[in-house]
């Protein structure tokens, strides 16, 4: 298989995927020094095909690029497409997971639902008209204060009830099999086979 490249620059991704898909050929474009396309859709599919096709016309190779977040349906589906982002531009991680403790302070345990979301997305080239469109939903709840220190994210305050615990309280080879992100790149990889 030919190289292809991973349109992301963030280090949890980039570990999950390569785990996921476990694939030495999965190069990420920070290793071409390519910028970060602006998320300027308004939906998850389109975010991750922007950046899909960021990467192949700069790296001159396939890509494979996701758009994830999480979705809580107490807060009309925020902090979604602008998850990287709820607490401004460059917010960190910290920042956006005390956001949305802030915003869910008055919410109800019984009204605290919310969901992972990951389009993944693969495009031959630049210019592939019919890319192929993989997706993932991990449903849960937020909790009230952050629990646990693997992951990354809002992995800490998301709830996984299979489990009883916290998404940054379980192990990566656990997560994997569990996430909105294991879910699209399984069923990418499926797709993909089938090409």
């Amino acid at each position: 298989m030919s190289a292809i490249v991973l349109a992301s620059g963030n280090p949890g991704k980039i570990r999950e995927i390569q785990a996921i898909l476990q694939n030495d050929n999965i190069l990420p474009q920070s290793q071409f020094n390519v910028a970060e396309a602006a998320e300027t859709g308004s939906t998850f599919v389109e975010n991750a095909i922007i950046k899909a096709r960021n990467a192949a016309l700069h790296c001159q190779l396939p890509a494979i690029a996701d758009d994830s977040g999480l979705v809580v349906d107490a807060l009309q589906g925020a902090p979604g497409v602008i998850s990287a982002r709820y607490a401004g531009a460059e917010a960190s991680d910290q920042a956006n997971l005390e956001k949305l403790l802030l915003e869910m302070r008055h919410i109800p345990a019984g009204q605290r639902a919310a969901r992972f979301i990951c389009v993944m997305v693969y495009l031959r080239h630049a210019g592939d008209p019919t890319p192929i469109i993989a997706q993932g939903v991990w449903e849960g709840r937020i909790l009230e204060a952050a629990v646990g220190g693997n992951g990354f994210g809002y992995d800490p305050v998301f709830w996984v009830e299979t489990y009883q615990c916290s998404s940054a309280q379980l192990s990566p080879e656990v997560k994997n099999g569990l996430s909105h992100r294991g879910q699209a790149l399984r069923t990418l990889a499926l797709q993909l086979s089938k090409q």
